[in-house]
């Protein structure tokens, strides 16, 4: 196993509209659909889809969603034996809105996500230390990837974190991450620097340095992303496609980031594979119905300019 991903698996339940409501309005004529979600579970299915060799740990709750799940990632071809569930909280659950011109808005009720927690993951320390890359986001509790982090620390282990979605950390974590990948709300949050433009995403990337992060990607969304590490800066573009609905675009971008990584492909070439891969998933609707398979992001990539 080259990747662990460890982190949330939720139920999306998906409500495409014309426009997404404002607080207090009632919008009729939606469409309604009920897709496995959360970042941790997109991230790790992406990074499967994308021709990794993965395993990924989280928690559901023992009910009709927490069981829809197993076998989904069964079906995936997961190991299941990795998927805890808790006997107290629901599965995770997500709500999501989904404007016809791509954007979302999403409220979620984390449920058995915060309930993963240290003791959980005792049993798989070895299963932790001795993967080549370990990817983490932030919707599992803080004491969960802070005990991960230590776990790694000092090691080979390459630690990626997704600070998604946007809160604080401590320099003492981000000290002990390989790499950081926020988008632009995200680096804002951490470093007090409001990213707008190429000079301050730089600034915020520079900071995140200095906090002890030894490789920052910030993403930019349409405008790209920025490579930041003790090489300098490196812009790389996003690929132009018509946005149906971008729910899960930054998790597949890290998932099949993180793939490529550990195949030891270069920052270009790594960074490019992910870029391919989030920009075909925004083309089509839902979380984990949009990630795409291999075969899919190289024929892309092999049609695309470079």
């Amino acid at each position: 196993m080259k990747l662990l991903v460890v982190g949330s698996s939720n139920m999306d339940l998906v409500i495409s509209l014309p426009r997404i409501p404002v607080a207090g309005e009632t919008i009729l004529g939606g469409k309604s659909s009920m897709v496995f979600g959360g970042k941790g579970a997109n991230q790790a299915v992406s990074a499967l889809r994308a021709g990794g060799d993965v395993s990924y740990i989280a928690k559901v709750g023992k009910d009709l969603f927490g069981e829809n799940m197993i076998a989904h990632f069964k079906k995936e071809g997961f190991n299941t034996d990795l998927i805890l569930t808790d006997d107290k909280e629901p599965t995770g659950v997500a709500q999501i809105f989904v404007s016809e011109n791509g954007e979302n808005s999403i409220a979620v009720a984390p449920g058995a996500n915060l309930q993963l927690m240290p003791t959980d993951l005792l049993p798989y320390r070895d299963l932790i230390q001795h993967a080549e890359v370990v990817l983490l986001q932030l919707e599992t509790p803080i004491a969960t990837i802070e005990f991960i982090a230590d776990l790694v620390h000092n090691s080979s282990v390459k630690l990626i974190l997704n600070p998604a979605p946007a809160q604080t950390l401590s320099a003492v974590l981000l000290s002990k991450v390989w790499l950081l990948t926020p988008n632009e709300t995200e680096a804002s949050l951490l470093t007090g620097i409001t990213v707008i433009d190429k000079a301050t995403a730089e600034n915020a990337a520079a900071a995140l340095l200095l906090k002890g992060v030894e490789n920052v990607l910030i993403t930019l969304g349409e405008k790209g992303c920025l490579l930041y590490n003790e090489s300098g800066a490196n812009y790389f573009q996003a690929f132009t496609v018509k946005a149906v609905d971008t729910t899960a675009a930054g998790d597949v971008f890290n998932g099949s980031l993180a793939v490529a990584i550990t195949q030891g492909a270069s920052w270009k070439n790594a960074i490019r594979f992910a870029a391919a891969a989030a920009a075909l998933s925004v083309t089509k609707e839902g979380a984990q119905p949009s990630i795409p398979h291999k075969s899919e992001i190289e024929h892309f990539l092999n049609t695309v300019n470079p």
